[in-house]
Protein backbone atom coordinates (compact mmCIF):
# COMPACT_ATOMS: atom_id res chain seq x y z
CA UNK A 1 0.00 0.00 0.00
CA UNK A 2 1.62 3.20 -1.22
CA UNK A 3 0.56 6.74 -2.00
CA UNK A 4 1.96 9.40 -4.30
CA UNK A 5 2.08 12.92 -2.88
CA UNK A 6 2.68 15.82 -5.28
CA UNK A 7 3.71 19.32 -4.18
CA UNK A 8 3.71 22.36 -6.49
CA UNK A 9 4.11 26.00 -5.55
CA UNK A 10 6.39 28.92 -4.94
CA UNK A 11 9.65 28.02 -3.28
CA UNK A 12 9.97 28.99 0.37
CA UNK A 13 11.85 27.81 3.41
CA UNK A 14 10.41 24.89 5.39
CA UNK A 15 8.38 22.99 2.78
CA UNK A 16 10.24 19.69 3.19
CA UNK A 17 10.29 20.12 6.98
CA UNK A 18 6.52 20.60 7.18
CA UNK A 19 5.86 17.72 4.77
CA UNK A 20 8.04 15.30 6.72
CA UNK A 21 6.41 16.46 9.95
CA UNK A 22 3.12 15.03 8.65
CA UNK A 23 4.84 11.90 7.37
CA UNK A 24 6.13 11.20 10.89
CA UNK A 25 2.82 12.18 12.52
CA UNK A 26 0.88 9.70 10.34
CA UNK A 27 3.54 6.92 10.61
CA UNK A 28 4.23 6.87 6.88
CA UNK A 29 7.54 5.78 5.40
CA UNK A 30 9.13 7.69 2.52
CA UNK A 31 10.03 5.13 -0.15
CA UNK A 32 11.21 7.64 -2.74
CA UNK A 33 11.41 11.41 -2.97
CA UNK A 34 12.39 13.79 -5.74
CA UNK A 35 12.30 17.55 -5.59
CA UNK A 36 13.47 20.36 -7.79
CA UNK A 37 13.14 24.10 -8.18
CA UNK A 38 12.31 25.37 -11.65
CA UNK A 39 12.08 29.11 -12.17
CA UNK A 40 11.17 29.77 -8.50
CA UNK A 41 8.57 26.97 -8.51
CA UNK A 42 9.15 24.18 -6.04
CA UNK A 43 8.02 20.72 -7.14
CA UNK A 44 8.28 17.53 -5.15
CA UNK A 45 7.06 14.02 -5.71
CA UNK A 46 7.02 11.75 -2.67
CA UNK A 47 6.09 8.08 -2.62
CA UNK A 48 5.14 6.84 0.83
CA UNK A 49 4.40 3.42 2.25
CA UNK A 50 1.02 3.40 4.02
CA UNK A 51 1.29 -0.01 5.70
CA UNK A 52 2.11 1.41 9.16
CA UNK A 53 -0.24 4.44 9.00
CA UNK A 54 -2.03 5.32 12.23
CA UNK A 55 -4.93 7.27 10.67
CA UNK A 56 -7.32 6.68 7.78
CA UNK A 57 -6.32 7.49 4.21
CA UNK A 58 -8.92 10.28 4.17
CA UNK A 59 -7.26 11.88 7.21
CA UNK A 60 -3.92 11.79 5.39
CA UNK A 61 -5.47 13.48 2.36
CA UNK A 62 -7.11 16.12 4.57
CA UNK A 63 -3.88 16.73 6.49
CA UNK A 64 -1.85 17.37 3.34
CA UNK A 65 -4.64 19.45 1.79
CA UNK A 66 -4.68 21.62 4.93
CA UNK A 67 -0.90 21.89 4.82
CA UNK A 68 -1.12 23.08 1.22
CA UNK A 69 -3.58 25.79 2.20
CA UNK A 70 -1.39 26.79 5.15
CA UNK A 71 1.80 27.18 3.09
CA UNK A 72 0.19 28.31 -0.19
CA UNK A 73 0.94 25.23 -2.27
CA UNK A 74 -0.98 22.69 -4.31
CA UNK A 75 -0.58 19.30 -2.58
CA UNK A 76 -2.30 16.21 -3.96
CA UNK A 77 -2.35 12.77 -2.30
CA UNK A 78 -3.30 9.83 -4.49
CA UNK A 79 -3.42 6.16 -3.64
CA UNK A 80 -0.86 4.32 -5.78
CA UNK A 81 -3.53 2.27 -7.58
CA UNK A 82 -5.44 5.38 -8.65
CA UNK A 83 -2.25 7.17 -9.66
CA UNK A 84 -1.16 4.21 -11.81
CA UNK A 85 -4.61 3.89 -13.41
CA UNK A 86 -4.69 7.57 -14.32
CA UNK A 87 -1.23 7.49 -15.91
CA UNK A 88 -1.47 4.34 -18.01
CA UNK A 89 -1.58 4.68 -21.76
Amino acid sequence: MKAVITFIGNDKMGIVYKATELVVKYHLNIVDINQTIMDDYFTMLMIVDLSEKNVSFDEIVDGFTNLGEEIGMYIKVQHEDIFNSMHQI
